[in-house]
């Protein structure tokens, strides 16, 4: 039998394919833009079949119905990334979060700590050898499918075909949904004058010919902005978005000085405009990896010139980080910074920045803290920091005290909090 064959044998509707959930099972759902929204939608509205069914996301783009009050007889949320649809439903004991490195994430499906029942994703059409694409979600939806029961998936013209490690053949899925679905759409962030300075300082970080991870939001993007006259970026990274194409196009990046996978751009997902899913279709220039691969800090580490960029909440005296929690609020998640930081750790001329605003509340609270908040879990510690760059300028940690750390983070928190914070100083640590 040829793959068409098989392919039409599968073909059935979203109604009925999401009939194939049992109460109980374990759902994961496929990544950020990639999510599989006309399978969420039939699945809720079957809702009545099930109970304690555990829908297993990471990072929720769309509705996310299945943490609304009334659907918790039904589904509970197991987030490996708290988002704006699921942050309400973690603090009220609908929904829980695992924590977890993105590196990580897929193990708990492959050594089955998280057997894993059904995958619902997104899939591009057929190529001519019957191979569709996981396109912008491979990161830990691959390997989930890889290992699940029951695969189930919306196929849609619109999903990007992108190379690298990122195909399932159709015999090795068992419902398909053909739909006209797009990817979600993550239109760019707006940026401030405080996002220019904070990137204005990143971009001084970074060489011609470094290879860059870039995380989401306007530091990451207004770091891009700053890059126009650098040469010869590479690109190794967790997922991009649309500021990275420009580079392409004005020829900054190369990544023909990258010595681990050359003239490639390596990512594990991707959320942005069409433009972005355009860019990346059949573009031999990108391709793409799960978690397993493109997160691991051994992996991340044979680039050299390696720098990562990512974002905290707050940074005590010690160096001590925390990036997705908020006193004992859950506000995201660890996500892929550890591994970065310490794949960059680890790489030649390696070098990892966390960069955000120097205050919170609309400049009532300051970032910069002598002691995290109670409850606050730290992200990346205090043995792994390097560079901190708020909008006031530059702190490198590395191989620096307590005391030398406190005194780099003060020069570069807000003017208005400098005066307690040397206070706190001093009464910590002896009049230092």
């Amino acid at each position: 039998m040829n793959w068409l064959e098989i392919y039409k044998q599968k073909l059935t509707t979203a109604e009925d394919a999401v009939k194939n959930i049992k109460s109980g099972d374990r759902v994961v759902v496929g990544h950020a833009a990639g999510t599989p929204e006309l399978l969420l939608e039939k699945m809720v509205e079957n809702k009545e079949a099930y109970h304690d069914v555990e829908i297993v996301h990471q990072v929720a783009m769309g509705k996310s119905l299945y943490c609304l009050p009334e659907n918790r007889p039904h589904f509970v949320h197991n987030s490996m990334f708290v988002g704006a649809t699921s942050r309400q439903a973690v603090r009220e004991g609908r929904s829980f979060y695992t924590p977890v490195n993105n590196n990580d994430l897929p193990y708990l499906f492959i050594d089955n700590i998280l057997p894993v029942d059904v995958v619902l994703c997104m899939l591009s059409r057929p190529d001519e050898h019957g191979y569709c694409s996981f396109g912008i979600s491979v990161d830990y939806t691959k390997p989930a499918a890889e290992c699940a029961k029951i695969v189930i998936a919306e196929v849609t013209p619109h999903m990007p075909r992108v190379m690298g490690d990122t195909f399932i053949h159709v015999s090795e899925i068992d419902y398909i949904v053909e739909c006209d679905t797009k990817p979600t759409i993550l239109n760019p962030p707006t940026i401030t004058a405080i996002d220019e300075a904070i990137g204005g300082y990143c971009a001084e970080l970074i060489n011609d010919g470094d290879c860059l991870q870039l995380g989401i939001g306007a530091v990451p993007d207004s770091v891009l902005h700053f890059l126009t006259h650098k040469k010869d970026l590479g690109i190794h990274t967790e997922m991009f978005s649309d500021g990275v194409v420009d580079l392409v196009e004005q020829g900054v990046v190369t990544c023909s000085k990258k010595n681990f996978h050359p003239k490639k751009m390596v990512a594990g997902f991707f959320m942005g405009t069409e433009k972005l899913y355009k860019f990346i279709n059949n573009n031999i220039f990108v391709e793409a990896y799960p978690f397993t691969y493109v997160n691991s800090p051994e992996i991340i580490a044979k680039n050299d010139n390696m720098v990562s960029i990512n974002s905290a909440l707050q940074v005590d005296f010690t160096g001590q980080v925390a990036s997705d929690t908020i006193g004992y609020l859950q506000y995201s998640g660890s996500g892929g910074q550890l591994d970065f930081v310490r794949g960059a750790k680890k790489s030649k001329n390696g070098r990892s920045i966390l960069a955000f605003s120097s205050t919170a509340a609309g400049g009532k609270i300051s970032r910069i803290v002598s002691h995290l908040d109670e409850g606050a879990s730290v992200c990346t510690d205090r043995m792994d920091v390097h560079y901190i760059i708020t909008e006031y300028g530059i702190a490198n940690l590395k191989g620096k005290s307590v005391i030398e750390r406190a005194k780099a983070l003060i020069n570069i928190a807000h003017p208005d909090f400098r005066a307690d914070l040397k206070q706190d100083l001093k009464r910590l640590y002896h009049n230092m």
